[in-house]
């Protein structure tokens, strides 16, 4: 193998033969130019790691040409073979880079932790996680490799999401898991997380929509059409979470006994829950399945046949639109700021009006807490069965009775689509 000084001349000069050469440079040990038989010039390093027996290792710069050329290789190699001197295997720390780069980009090892741990232990709020991630994550660390990522990075994507209490703090608790799933894997040794402290819990909600906010609400939820007209009809009536009830199942209803079953998979608890249907709930499920034959599965809610409804917020801001509008027309306030998730605090509140008792209550809408929690859960087996249907047939005709009272003219029938 020839030794030359590796400039640009000599580089040139060389000519590609039958088989591979190689030139070595005469000033630094170790650095040397590739020859393929087809022409093709790159920069290389020869080195081992030990003694004389040891197995000799080569590494790759680049090919000659932008923007590698003798000058620009020579001092990355001058690099490389100062640390092969200082006991690092430059080969396999490209190769770890190399991974880096295809596995840890946090882009892609995001939708892997979605794939093999948020969907099994997350079941219920899988999707609104990765929502989440792809939303305030991603722009902010794109293919970033997970063991470069550092807590400025995560502070960057939290300081995007100020004055949402909520959101930053759930992003928080998704990002955490997904840096300890991959600590466990061994793909990174320590958290970014580790040691920031947690976002601020959001402000305890304590809204409770009045009898006549909650009739203007379903008087307005008429102009909403499919899906989200008849969708907030039956939040209302049944008091169940949002993402329960959008992503319902035709199977999960049984007509016969006037039940929604929904499977531990779906509730965000884990816990399966049974919902009685009351009489304005079957009317309104009757007109999503245009007549008493219901389907025996598909979504309840979908605008594609395939994917359960979306885009709530902007089904809100029209609801609350239309709540201004009628507000002003009828020369009143409009009614303070809400959430879906406030109906069910509502029928809470209206249960306790109703005198429904306390573990009723906690059994319709699937709570774990209270009667239900710690010991009391353990032996207190009552599934509240007859009471929860009672409960709800009784919250229905109260819901009927509030459109009946509606001052504002526009009476309507929970069944109207």
């Amino acid at each position: 193998m020839p030794s030359v000084s590796i400039t640009k001349r000599t580089v040139d000069a060389c000519k590609a033969s039958n088989r591979e050469q190689f030139y070595w440079d005469l000033d630094l040990k170790g650095f040397g130019l590739k020859v393929s038989p087809g022409g093709a010039k790159s920069y290389i390093i020869q080195y081992r790691m030990g003694g004389r027996g040891s197995r000799t290792r080569r590494y790759t710069l680049g090919q000659h040409g932008s923007p590698w050329t003798p000058a620009s290789a020579r001092t990355e190699a001058e690099k490389l073979l100062q640390d092969v001197r200082k006991g690092i295997d430059v080969l396999h720390a490209k190769r770890d880079r190399e991974r880096q780069a295809r596995d840890l980009a946090f882009k892609s090892y995001m939708t892997m932790f979605v794939d093999d741990y948020l969907k099994e232990n997350w079941p219920a709020s899988w999707e609104d996680a990765k929502a989440a991630l792809e939303r305030h994550a991603i722009p902010v660390l794109k293919d970033k490799p997970l063991p470069e990522i550092s807590r400025h990075d995560v502070k960057a994507v939290l300081d995007r999401l100020k004055g949402k209490t909520a959101t930053r703090r759930n992003l928080y608790a998704v990002l955490r898991r997904l840096f300890r799933w991959a600590i466990s894997a061994g793909d990174i040794e320590r958290s970014p997380i580790e040691g920031m402290e947690a976002p601020s819990l959001p402000e305890k909600r304590d809204r409770v929509l009045s009898d006549r906010e909650l009739s203007e609400v379903i008087v307005a939820a008429g102009d909403l059409g499919y899906p989200f007209g008849p969708l907030l009809k039956l939040l209302i009536l049944t008091g169940q979470r949002v993402e329960e009830l959008g992503r319902a199942d035709w199977r999960e209803f049984d007509r016969s006994i006037r039940v929604w079953r929904i499977p531990k998979e779906r509730a965000k608890n884990r816990m399966a829950t049974e919902i009685p249907l009351s009489p304005p709930v079957i009317e309104q499920l009757d007109g999503l399945a245009v007549g008493d034959r219901w389907p025996r599965k598909g979504l309840l809610f979908t605008t594609t046949g395939k994917t359960p409804v979306s885009g709530y917020s902007r089904a809100k801001e029209r609801l609350d639109k239309t709540l201004a509008n009628r507000a002003k027309s009828a020369g009143i306030d409009p009614p303070p700021a809400w959430r879906f998730h406030d109906l069910r605090r509502t029928m809470a509140t209206g249960f306790q009006r109703l005198g429904i008792r306390f573990e009723v209550t906690e059994a319709v809408l699937n709570h774990v807490s209270g009667s239900r929690a710690g010991v009391a859960g353990i032996y207190q087996r009552h599934d509240w069965k007859d009471e929860k249907r009672a409960a709800l047939d009784a919250w229905a005709a109260h819901v009927q009775a509030l459109l009946g009272a509606n001052k504002s003219g526009n009476v309507v029938q929970l069944r109207r689509a």
